[in-house]
């Protein structure tokens, strides 16, 4: 209920009431998109329901304005990047006019669209992959491969929690645990606080490029375990390799939707052929978000074995 009314409270009253019956009735809102001049669309993890409120440009200009505790400017780097972090860690999507200079984007204006983005923190969702990824009191160098909405960033989020507190079912200790969170989705960090468990041993560099933040963990905070989502660029890979190099394990995420999609792009050849991945895990939403649809093992040799 907490979660609910932060979010209610930066909306007009009347949408507002809207949403608030649709809270009581359903856990699982995803994202609430306003547009101006169109009806709000909420979307559940299974539907969408299209609400009776039509959003004017004056709404949307008071919505931001309470978004940002009425100081715009305070998230002018935020904005840049077009998306604004609130307490509660839930993540508003911002579309508009991009203003340009010397080719980057300096700003938005002119902001025609918001996307709320609900945080959901699923304690535990971690578990089942965890018995596959820890081997004599250590973390195995884990990809996580799957389409977009699958439940990825939660689970991930989960695993930093359960490595960094240790777990021993499993007979796992703590570990210092280095989080690259370029996009803020993992740790959810509001002032620079994370809003979301990620575990007692945990550091976040928050807002951080992925492949900057790898290197600055690796000289200033003696990870052993480094985490980050959504890699995909040869610099992150070259980065990832220094880790591996620097005796650091590392789990990581992609977007694609089975083993095939790690070997046909290029840019991983150079992680697979020097046997830097033990672990291929594989979600899908086939049974809802966070299926567990393959875990494969990466043998010295370059074999895959399928372990569930």
């Amino acid at each position: 209920m907490k979660t609910q009314e932060e979010i209610l409270k930066l909306l007009p009253l009347n949408l507002a009431e809207e949403l608030r019956e649709i809270f009581i009735n359903n856990l699982s809102v995803q994202e609430i998109r306003i547009k101006a001049n169109k009806p709000v669309i909420v979307n559940l993890s299974y539907k969408e329901i299209i609400l009776r409120f039509i959003p004017s440009i004056d709404d949307l200009k008071q919505i931001l304005v309470r978004i940002s505790n009425y100081s715009l400017y305070a998230y002018e780097e935020e904005i840049r990047q077009g998306y604004i972090t609130i307490k509660g860690g839930h993540r508003i999507g911002i579309a508009g006019e991009c203003v340009l200079n010397k080719g980057e984007i300096k700003t938005i204006r002119n902001i025609s669209s918001l996307n709320i983005r609900i945080c959901h923190e699923v304690k535990g969702c971690s578990n089942e992959v965890m018995k596959y990824i820890t081997k004599n009191d250590s973390i195995l160098n884990t990809l996580i491969v799957s389409p977009p909405k699958c439940g990825k960033t939660t689970i991930l989020r989960d695993m930093a929690r359960n490595i960094s507190n240790g777990m021993p079912l499993y007979n796992l200790k703590g570990k210092k645990v280095s989080v690259i969170d370029e996009r803020s989705e993992i740790a959810s960090c509001f002032n620079g606080i994370p809003q979301l468990d990620i575990g007692i041993r945990t550091d976040i560099l928050d807002n951080c490029f992925k492949k900057d933040g790898m290197i600055m963990a690796i000289r200033s905070l003696s990870p052993e375990i480094i985490i980050c989502d959504e890699i995909g660029t040869y610099g992150e890979i070259e980065a990832l390799n220094m880790a591996f190099n620097s005796g650091v394990n590392i789990i990581v995420t992609i977007h694609g939707y089975s083993i095939d999609d790690v070997y046909k792009r290029a840019v991983f050849k150079e992680l697979l052929e020097n046997s830097i991945l033990d672990r291929i895990i594989i979600l899908s939403s086939r049974k809802g978000p966070g299926t567990i649809e393959n875990i494969y093992s990466i043998e010295e040799s370059g074999d895959v074995k399928c372990l569930k």
